[in-house]
């Protein structure tokens, strides 16, 4: 069973999904803009045997929001008390989608030691500065209500060019709703993960990392690069997949965080 929990940040409350008995051994960052719900088949493939969170990023979801526009640094900081709250003893993965990898990356360069045990990333945004450009310059215009509704139009539409012709309606409408929910700041977390260079902090972690990539995904050749500035670094190329794998196959995603934390953390 999936229990709905709030946790005191510096901006506000954190909403928590949580499965599984005792502290967390893993938790996971959603893609911008949506919320931990994506996350909600992985959490239940992953509750009878391990504990896990599904964080809704401030400002998302129902987390409440920071008090202006920040960067990713500021938001991982915002979220390193919520963690360190909800953790037990042992080190916790850290898993992101998108704008979740780069939190999660930017969570474990300032972690306190111990409390970030390993990383599993699909889509961090290791950008050239052609790539950074054109992305803050068209991919998150900021949107307001229209009268006639044109905008609930123009969000689905945006989720059947994103998630492309195969995705169900039911995906399509709940990326719509976690859009619309935050649509008066929805850009804020998306164009942050576009700012941030993730380089610097790639290169100074000392704990593994595994990016779990689908081979279509927009920001493949970002993680087959960033794979490479890692200590301690694996990628595992989900085959003719699109993206948005614990979405879409979350039976998979929670096998593979299984299989990592046997092999890295004991079982």
């Amino acid at each position: 069973m999936i229990r709905r929990e709030y946790v005191d940040g510096p901006w506000g409350q954190v909403h928590l999904l949580r499965v599984g008995a005792g502290a967390p051994r893993v938790v996971l960052l959603h893609e911008s803009p949506r919320s931990a719900r994506v996350y909600e088949g992985a959490l239940r493939a992953l509750g009878p045997e391990i504990a896990a969170v599904a964080v809704d990023t401030p400002g998302y979801g129902m987390s409440d929001p920071p008090p202006a526009e920040c960067e990713i640094p500021d938001y991982a900081r915002a979220l390193l008390p919520v963690l360190t709250e909800i953790a037990g003893r042992d080190p916790i993965v850290v898993a992101g989608v998108h704008t979740g990898a780069a939190l999660a990356v930017s969570v474990a360069a300032q972690a306190p030691a111990g409390l970030v045990g390993s990383l599993v990333l699909s889509g961090v945004t290791l950008l050239t500065a052609g790539q950074r450009a054109e992305f803050l310059a068209g991919w998150a215009p900021a949107m307001v209500p229209d009268p006639a509704g044109e905008h609930l139009r123009s969000v689905w539409e945006r989720y059947q060019r994103i998630y492309g012709d195969d995705a169900p309606a039911e995906m399509l409408q709940g990326a719509a709703v976690d859009f619309l929910q935050a649509m008066d700041r929805y850009e804020w977390a998306y164009n942050a993960a576009f700012r941030y260079d993730p380089e610097d902090d790639l290169r100074a972690l000392q704990i593994p990392v595994l990016f779990l990539t689908p081979e279509h995904d927009l920001l493949v050749a970002s993680d087959t690069a960033a794979v490479k500035l890692v200590r301690s670094g694996r990628q595992e190329l989900i085959a003719d997949h699109p993206g948005q794998y614990p979405l879409r196959n979350p039976e998979e995603f929670a096998r593979y965080l299984g299989t990592w934390m046997a092999a890295r953390h004991g079982g």
